[in-house]
Protein backbone atom coordinates (compact mmCIF):
# COMPACT_ATOMS: atom_id res chain seq x y z
CA UNK A 1 0.00 0.00 0.00
CA UNK A 2 0.99 3.64 -0.39
CA UNK A 3 2.12 5.69 2.58
CA UNK A 4 3.85 9.03 3.20
CA UNK A 5 6.82 8.97 5.52
CA UNK A 6 9.73 10.94 6.92
CA UNK A 7 12.67 9.09 5.40
CA UNK A 8 15.25 11.69 6.46
CA UNK A 9 14.76 14.39 9.09
CA UNK A 10 14.57 17.93 7.67
CA UNK A 11 13.55 16.60 4.26
CA UNK A 12 10.11 16.58 2.58
CA UNK A 13 8.07 13.48 3.31
CA UNK A 14 8.21 10.85 0.59
CA UNK A 15 5.69 8.43 -0.89
CA UNK A 16 6.72 4.88 -0.06
CA UNK A 17 5.26 1.43 -0.61
CA UNK A 18 4.82 -0.77 2.44
CA UNK A 19 3.09 -4.13 2.92
CA UNK A 20 -0.60 -4.12 3.74
CA UNK A 21 -1.11 -4.66 7.48
CA UNK A 22 -2.48 -8.04 8.51
CA UNK A 23 -3.90 -8.03 12.05
CA UNK A 24 -2.75 -10.54 14.65
CA UNK A 25 -4.05 -11.15 18.14
CA UNK A 26 -6.18 -8.19 19.24
CA UNK A 27 -5.09 -5.92 16.38
CA UNK A 28 -7.52 -4.22 14.00
CA UNK A 29 -7.01 -2.50 10.65
CA UNK A 30 -8.50 0.88 9.74
CA UNK A 31 -8.81 1.89 6.10
CA UNK A 32 -7.92 5.56 6.36
CA UNK A 33 -10.33 8.11 4.89
CA UNK A 34 -9.18 11.18 6.85
CA UNK A 35 -6.01 12.15 8.70
CA UNK A 36 -5.38 15.53 10.29
CA UNK A 37 -2.25 17.58 9.62
CA UNK A 38 -0.87 18.62 13.00
CA UNK A 39 1.94 20.95 14.08
CA UNK A 40 3.54 17.96 15.79
CA UNK A 41 4.05 16.51 12.31
CA UNK A 42 6.36 19.44 11.59
CA UNK A 43 8.51 18.57 14.61
CA UNK A 44 8.61 14.96 13.46
CA UNK A 45 9.70 16.09 10.02
CA UNK A 46 12.38 18.35 11.49
CA UNK A 47 13.58 15.70 13.93
CA UNK A 48 13.95 17.76 17.10
CA UNK A 49 12.40 20.07 19.68
CA UNK A 50 13.96 23.46 20.46
CA UNK A 51 14.84 23.48 24.17
CA UNK A 52 16.15 27.05 24.13
CA UNK A 53 19.67 28.29 24.79
CA UNK A 54 20.91 26.59 21.64
CA UNK A 55 19.90 23.15 22.95
CA UNK A 56 17.80 20.64 21.03
CA UNK A 57 15.98 17.46 21.99
CA UNK A 58 16.60 14.93 19.25
CA UNK A 59 13.63 12.76 18.38
CA UNK A 60 16.04 9.97 17.54
CA UNK A 61 17.14 10.08 21.19
CA UNK A 62 13.48 9.56 22.13
CA UNK A 63 13.23 6.40 20.04
CA UNK A 64 11.80 7.98 16.88
CA UNK A 65 13.80 6.73 13.91
CA UNK A 66 12.94 7.09 10.20
CA UNK A 67 11.17 5.98 8.22
CA UNK A 68 8.18 7.37 10.13
CA UNK A 69 4.73 7.19 8.52
CA UNK A 70 3.19 10.37 9.89
CA UNK A 71 -0.39 11.00 10.96
CA UNK A 72 -1.91 10.68 14.41
CA UNK A 73 -5.39 12.12 13.75
CA UNK A 74 -6.70 8.99 12.05
CA UNK A 75 -10.27 8.29 11.01
CA UNK A 76 -11.55 5.55 8.75
CA UNK A 77 -13.41 2.29 8.22
CA UNK A 78 -12.72 -0.84 10.20
CA UNK A 79 -11.84 -3.44 7.56
CA UNK A 80 -10.16 -6.32 9.43
CA UNK A 81 -9.64 -7.71 12.92
CA UNK A 82 -7.28 -10.18 14.52
CA UNK A 83 -8.58 -13.50 15.89
CA UNK A 84 -8.45 -12.25 19.50
CA UNK A 85 -9.90 -8.78 18.92
CA UNK A 86 -12.95 -8.41 21.21
CA UNK A 87 -15.17 -6.95 18.52
CA UNK A 88 -17.80 -8.56 16.33
CA UNK A 89 -17.91 -8.90 12.56
CA UNK A 90 -20.92 -6.56 12.62
CA UNK A 91 -18.46 -3.72 13.32
CA UNK A 92 -16.62 -4.29 10.03
CA UNK A 93 -17.27 -1.41 7.66
CA UNK A 94 -18.13 1.11 10.36
CA UNK A 95 -16.22 4.38 10.71
CA UNK A 96 -14.17 5.14 13.81
CA UNK A 97 -11.80 7.76 15.15
CA UNK A 98 -8.54 6.28 16.47
CA UNK A 99 -7.07 7.28 19.82
CA UNK A 100 -3.36 7.56 18.94
CA UNK A 101 -1.59 8.23 22.26
CA UNK A 102 -0.59 4.71 23.21
CA UNK A 103 1.84 3.44 25.82
CA UNK A 104 3.24 0.06 26.73
CA UNK A 105 -0.18 -1.04 27.98
CA UNK A 106 1.31 -2.86 30.96
CA UNK A 107 2.69 -0.34 33.48
CA UNK A 108 0.71 1.22 36.31
CA UNK A 109 0.29 4.48 34.39
CA UNK A 110 -1.23 2.65 31.43
CA UNK A 111 -3.43 0.49 33.64
CA UNK A 112 -4.95 3.58 35.22
CA UNK A 113 -5.86 4.93 31.78
CA UNK A 114 -3.09 7.48 31.22
CA UNK A 115 -1.21 5.85 28.36
CA UNK A 116 -0.28 9.27 27.00
CA UNK A 117 2.03 9.64 30.03
CA UNK A 118 3.70 6.23 29.70
CA UNK A 119 7.50 6.21 29.88
CA UNK A 120 7.56 3.84 26.88
CA UNK A 121 5.32 5.61 24.34
CA UNK A 122 4.00 3.73 21.34
CA UNK A 123 1.97 6.48 19.72
CA UNK A 124 0.44 6.10 16.28
CA UNK A 125 2.11 8.33 13.73
CA UNK A 126 5.12 8.83 16.00
CA UNK A 127 6.55 5.54 17.29
CA UNK A 128 4.46 3.33 15.00
CA UNK A 129 3.03 3.83 11.52
CA UNK A 130 0.30 6.45 11.31
CA UNK A 131 -2.52 7.60 9.08
CA UNK A 132 -0.65 9.20 6.17
CA UNK A 133 -1.35 5.90 4.45
CA UNK A 134 -4.07 3.79 2.93
CA UNK A 135 -4.42 1.68 6.09
CA UNK A 136 -3.44 1.91 9.74
CA UNK A 137 -2.82 -0.95 12.17
CA UNK A 138 -4.24 -0.38 15.66
CA UNK A 139 -3.23 -2.75 18.51
CA UNK A 140 -6.69 -3.09 20.10
CA UNK A 141 -10.28 -2.07 19.28
CA UNK A 142 -10.57 -0.24 22.61
CA UNK A 143 -8.77 2.62 20.88
CA UNK A 144 -11.61 3.01 18.35
CA UNK A 145 -14.09 5.77 19.17
CA UNK A 146 -17.54 5.97 17.58
CA UNK A 147 -18.03 9.37 15.93
CA UNK A 148 -21.38 8.68 14.29
CA UNK A 149 -23.16 11.91 13.44
CA UNK A 150 -20.02 14.06 13.34
CA UNK A 151 -18.62 15.36 10.04
CA UNK A 152 -15.68 13.01 9.40
CA UNK A 153 -13.27 15.76 8.34
CA UNK A 154 -13.96 17.63 11.56
CA UNK A 155 -14.01 14.45 13.67
CA UNK A 156 -10.44 13.56 12.67
CA UNK A 157 -9.12 16.72 14.35
CA UNK A 158 -10.50 15.71 17.74
CA UNK A 159 -7.88 12.94 18.13
CA UNK A 160 -5.16 15.51 18.78
CA UNK A 161 -6.01 19.20 18.56
CA UNK A 162 -9.40 18.71 20.16
CA UNK A 163 -8.18 16.22 22.74
CA UNK A 164 -5.08 18.28 23.57
CA UNK A 165 -7.19 21.39 24.14
CA UNK A 166 -9.80 19.50 26.16
CA UNK A 167 -7.20 17.87 28.42
CA UNK A 168 -5.53 21.24 29.07
CA UNK A 169 -8.87 22.85 29.91
CA UNK A 170 -9.65 20.09 32.41
CA UNK A 171 -6.48 21.08 34.28
CA UNK A 172 -7.86 24.58 34.87
CA UNK A 173 -9.68 24.98 38.19
CA UNK A 174 -11.44 28.35 38.03
CA UNK A 175 -15.07 29.44 38.23
CA UNK A 176 -16.20 29.06 34.63
CA UNK A 177 -19.13 31.44 35.00
CA UNK A 178 -17.15 34.44 36.28
CA UNK A 179 -13.35 33.96 36.20
CA UNK A 180 -11.32 34.83 33.11
CA UNK A 181 -9.49 32.36 30.88
CA UNK A 182 -6.70 33.50 28.55
CA UNK A 183 -5.90 31.49 25.41
CA UNK A 184 -2.49 32.17 23.88
CA UNK A 185 -2.31 31.34 20.18
CA UNK A 186 -5.29 30.91 17.88
CA UNK A 187 -3.85 28.34 15.52
CA UNK A 188 -5.64 25.06 15.00
CA UNK A 189 -5.30 23.83 18.59
CA UNK A 190 -5.99 27.23 20.13
CA UNK A 191 -9.12 27.73 18.05
CA UNK A 192 -10.29 24.26 19.00
CA UNK A 193 -9.58 25.21 22.62
CA UNK A 194 -11.75 28.31 22.27
CA UNK A 195 -14.71 26.33 20.95
CA UNK A 196 -14.33 23.60 23.58
CA UNK A 197 -13.95 26.15 26.38
CA UNK A 198 -17.27 27.69 25.39
CA UNK A 199 -18.82 24.23 25.32
CA UNK A 200 -17.52 23.58 28.83
CA UNK A 201 -19.16 26.76 30.11
CA UNK A 202 -16.26 29.24 30.24
CA UNK A 203 -18.02 32.58 29.78
CA UNK A 204 -15.14 35.07 29.92
CA UNK A 205 -12.44 34.18 27.40
CA UNK A 206 -9.58 36.44 26.31
CA UNK A 207 -7.19 35.56 23.50
CA UNK A 208 -3.72 36.75 22.55
CA UNK A 209 -2.22 36.30 19.10
CA UNK A 210 0.20 38.30 16.96
CA UNK A 211 -1.88 37.73 13.80
CA UNK A 212 -4.72 40.28 13.39
CA UNK A 213 -6.70 37.88 11.19
CA UNK A 214 -6.61 35.24 13.91
CA UNK A 215 -7.65 37.78 16.53
CA UNK A 216 -10.62 38.70 14.36
CA UNK A 217 -11.48 35.02 13.93
CA UNK A 218 -11.33 34.53 17.70
CA UNK A 219 -13.68 37.46 18.31
CA UNK A 220 -16.07 36.15 15.65
CA UNK A 221 -15.90 32.76 17.38
CA UNK A 222 -16.98 34.12 20.75
CA UNK A 223 -13.90 35.49 22.51
CA UNK A 224 -14.66 38.47 24.74
CA UNK A 225 -11.44 40.34 24.05
CA UNK A 226 -8.40 39.84 21.80
CA UNK A 227 -4.99 41.46 22.20
CA UNK A 228 -1.67 41.50 20.40
CA UNK A 229 0.82 40.38 23.07
CA UNK A 230 3.50 42.57 21.47
CA UNK A 231 1.55 45.74 22.30
CA UNK A 232 2.92 47.62 25.28
CA UNK A 233 -0.55 48.01 26.76
CA UNK A 234 -1.72 44.42 26.16
CA UNK A 235 -1.34 43.32 29.78
CA UNK A 236 -3.02 46.50 31.01
CA UNK A 237 -5.91 45.90 28.63
CA UNK A 238 -6.42 42.40 29.98
CA UNK A 239 -6.19 43.61 33.57
CA UNK A 240 -8.72 46.38 32.96
CA UNK A 241 -11.13 44.04 31.23
CA UNK A 242 -10.84 41.07 33.57
CA UNK A 243 -9.62 42.36 36.89
CA UNK A 244 -7.12 39.50 36.75
CA UNK A 245 -6.73 36.42 34.57
CA UNK A 246 -7.57 33.26 36.49
CA UNK A 247 -5.83 30.87 34.10
CA UNK A 248 -3.85 31.00 30.87
CA UNK A 249 -3.40 28.15 28.42
CA UNK A 250 -0.44 28.56 26.08
CA UNK A 251 -0.99 26.79 22.78
CA UNK A 252 2.24 28.28 21.36
CA UNK A 253 4.84 27.28 23.91
CA UNK A 254 7.50 29.83 23.01
CA UNK A 255 9.63 32.07 25.21
CA UNK A 256 7.54 35.16 24.46
CA UNK A 257 4.16 33.48 24.90
CA UNK A 258 5.24 31.93 28.21
CA UNK A 259 6.46 35.23 29.60
CA UNK A 260 3.22 36.93 28.57
CA UNK A 261 0.99 34.19 29.96
CA UNK A 262 2.78 34.03 33.31
CA UNK A 263 2.73 37.82 33.63
CA UNK A 264 -0.99 37.94 32.79
CA UNK A 265 -2.30 35.59 35.48
CA UNK A 266 -3.38 36.92 38.86
CA UNK A 267 -2.16 35.74 42.26
CA UNK A 268 -2.81 31.99 42.65
CA UNK A 269 -3.55 31.82 38.93
CA UNK A 270 -2.64 28.89 36.69
CA UNK A 271 -0.48 28.83 33.57
CA UNK A 272 -0.69 25.67 31.43
CA UNK A 273 1.71 25.22 28.53
CA UNK A 274 0.66 22.96 25.67
CA UNK A 275 2.51 24.17 22.59
CA UNK A 276 5.93 22.89 21.57
CA UNK A 277 7.20 25.80 19.51
CA UNK A 278 10.28 25.78 21.74
CA UNK A 279 12.53 27.90 23.88
CA UNK A 280 12.98 28.45 27.59
CA UNK A 281 12.05 30.84 30.39
CA UNK A 282 13.69 32.24 33.52
CA UNK A 283 11.62 32.37 36.71
CA UNK A 284 12.20 34.36 39.85
CA UNK A 285 11.69 31.86 42.68
CA UNK A 286 10.62 34.44 45.28
CA UNK A 287 7.96 35.79 42.92
CA UNK A 288 6.78 32.26 42.18
CA UNK A 289 6.17 31.88 45.91
CA UNK A 290 4.82 35.37 46.60
CA UNK A 291 2.37 35.18 43.69
CA UNK A 292 1.46 31.57 44.61
CA UNK A 293 0.99 30.75 40.93
CA UNK A 294 0.67 27.28 39.41
CA UNK A 295 2.75 26.30 36.39
CA UNK A 296 2.22 23.00 34.61
CA UNK A 297 2.55 21.24 31.29
CA UNK A 298 -0.16 19.30 29.50
CA UNK A 299 0.66 16.64 26.93
CA UNK A 300 -2.13 15.54 24.54
CA UNK A 301 -4.78 13.52 26.44
CA UNK A 302 -6.00 10.05 27.34
CA UNK A 303 -8.64 7.76 25.89
CA UNK A 304 -11.20 8.60 28.56
CA UNK A 305 -10.84 12.30 27.83
CA UNK A 306 -11.26 11.70 24.10
CA UNK A 307 -14.51 9.84 24.73
CA UNK A 308 -15.72 12.68 26.98
CA UNK A 309 -14.93 15.22 24.28
CA UNK A 310 -16.71 13.27 21.57
CA UNK A 311 -19.78 13.02 23.80
CA UNK A 312 -19.76 16.81 24.24
CA UNK A 313 -19.58 17.22 20.46
CA UNK A 314 -22.45 14.78 19.91
CA UNK A 315 -24.52 16.72 22.43
CA UNK A 316 -24.04 19.85 20.32
CA UNK A 317 -22.06 21.68 23.01
CA UNK A 318 -18.94 22.23 20.89
CA UNK A 319 -19.35 24.28 17.74
CA UNK A 320 -17.51 23.14 14.62
CA UNK A 321 -14.27 24.94 13.83
CA UNK A 322 -13.05 25.67 10.28
CA UNK A 323 -11.53 22.62 8.58
CA UNK A 324 -10.25 22.18 5.04
CA UNK A 325 -9.91 18.82 3.30
CA UNK A 326 -6.78 18.32 1.17
CA UNK A 327 -5.95 15.27 -1.01
CA UNK A 328 -3.50 13.01 0.78
CA UNK A 329 -1.13 13.17 -2.18
CA UNK A 330 -0.67 16.87 -1.34
CA UNK A 331 0.64 16.15 2.16
CA UNK A 332 3.89 18.06 1.63
CA UNK A 333 2.04 21.15 0.43
CA UNK A 334 -0.23 20.93 3.46
CA UNK A 335 2.77 20.74 5.81
CA UNK A 336 4.35 23.74 4.05
CA UNK A 337 1.17 25.76 4.51
CA UNK A 338 1.05 24.86 8.18
CA UNK A 339 4.69 25.80 8.66
CA UNK A 340 4.06 29.17 7.02
CA UNK A 341 1.03 29.84 9.22
CA UNK A 342 -1.20 29.96 6.16
CA UNK A 343 -4.08 27.94 7.63
CA UNK A 344 -7.43 29.10 8.98
CA UNK A 345 -8.44 26.40 11.41
CA UNK A 346 -7.21 22.92 10.48
CA UNK A 347 -6.09 20.97 7.42
CA UNK A 348 -7.16 17.33 7.06
CA UNK A 349 -5.82 14.91 4.46
CA UNK A 350 -8.55 13.03 2.63
CA UNK A 351 -8.71 9.75 0.76
CA UNK A 352 -11.70 8.92 -1.42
Amino acid sequence: MRAYAVKLFCEPIAEITVPDPHPKGTEVVIEVTRCGVCHSDLHLQEGYYDLGGGKKLSLADRGVTPPVVLGHEVLGRLVARGPDAPIGDDMIGKTFLVHPWLGCGECEICRRGEENLCAKPNSIGVHRAGGYAEKCLVPHPRYLVDVTGIDPTLAATYACSGLTAYSALRKVDIARDRDWLLILGIGGVGLSGLEIAKGLGFRNIAVADIDPAKRELALASGASVAVDPRDNDALATLQAKSGGIGAAIDFVGAHASAEFGIAAIRKAGTYVVVGLFGGDITLSLPLLVLRAINLRGSYVGNLGELKELIELVKQGKVRAMPVEAVPMAQANAALDRLRAGNVRGRLVLERA
